[in-house]
């Protein structure tokens, strides 16, 4: 009787050994997870971001900013920016770490979005930038990998020259092939005059930019580039291509300038026209007196014809 309560006390401790190894391995294939994957309810998304010294990024963040978000940005572990829901802690460089300055006034943050903006990039801003959003019921991440590749100060600053003779056409390069959601605006002077956006052209939006080009502006939907037709001296002066390369995640801004100079006569339209009439009234004038030349010599010639005949 008693070997048979050993017996049953025996397989009693078996089975609460075996529960608690059995809760130790679901403890541990928990805590795995959570080493692999990160804390529970946190979701990281990783980007690449090619840039070229001088462009501006914005780095999305998809969301819009509530009473329930405080949103964190950090470039290589460094905090370089900070919002929270209700705006009452909001930070940029200098402010979020008093020990580093190294944006100096280029970072601007959105208020709406969280969304950071980096103007006029440099190589010694390439790391790995982190977006923290941070809710009360989860929280998510997202990594943007920088690498922005080296220009000189004279490339980045470059203005493309542009001669042409009057009345002949001229094509300004964007120097690259267009995606489908990039966007492409050209200025002429600091007007816009032209601009794509995804599929949609439009140039010469107001009157004076019709008047002044007359249907004399071409886009090239491949690449954005911009030809002028019929060039006059009014067509000279600073051309301005603003791109931006458009990503879910991101949005890199671009720029190219172009001076264009229009060679020929020199004369004005009106000038050109004053001389072209004054030739054909030299020519009207040529042919008169050539006529009355003729009609005189033949009036001539006969009367004497007629004198020899009656002698």
């Amino acid at each position: 009787m008693n070997k048979g309560n050993n017996c049953g006390e025996e397989q009693n401790a078996c089975m609460i050994r075996f529960m608690k190894m059995k809760s130790l391995f679901y403890l541990l294939l928990v805590v795995w997870i959570l080493l692999v994957n990160g804390v529970s309810g946190v979701d990281t998304d990783e980007v690449s971001v090619p840039m070229e010294e001088g462009d501006s990024v914005i780095f999305h963040t998809g969301v819009k900013t509530n009473q329930q978000e405080n949103i964190k940005w950090y470039c290589n572990d460094t905090r370089i920016a900070q919002i929270s829901g209700d705006f009452s802690d909001i930070c940029t460089d200098v402010q979020c770490n008093e020990d580093t300055e190294r944006f100096r006034d280029r970072l601007k943050l959105d208020h709406q979005t969280g969304s950071l903006t980096i103007m006029n990039i440099r190589t010694e801003d390439s790391g790995v930038y982190e977006l923290k959003i941070i809710r009360s019921s989860d929280s998510s991440d997202r990594i943007f990998k920088v690498l922005v590749s080296g220009v000189s100060a004279a490339e980045r600053d470059e203005v493309k020259r542009k001669s042409v003779m009057e009345g002949e056409p001229v094509t300004l390069d964007s120097g690259v092939m267009k995606n489908t959601n990039d966007s492409m605006m050209w200025y002429f002077n600091d007007v816009l005059i032209a601009e794509i956006t995804g599929d949609q052209s439009q140039i010469c939006a107001d009157d004076q930019c019709k008047e002044r080009f007359r249907d004399r502006l071409k886009l090239d939907h491949q690449t954005g580039s911009l030809t002028i037709t019929h060039t006059t001296n009014i067509d000279a002066g600073q051309y301005k291509l603003q791109m931006m390369i458009i990503n879910s995640s991101f949005s890199i801004t671009r720029v190219k300038r172009f001076s264009v100079s229009v060679t020929g006569s020199g004369l004005s339209a009106g000038a050109v026209a004053g001389i072209v009439v004054g030739v054909l009234l030299v020519f009207a004038a040529a042919l008169t007196a050539a006529v009355i030349y003729y009609h005189h010599h033949r009036r001539h010639t006969a009367v004497s014809q007629n004198e020899d005949d009656n002698l």
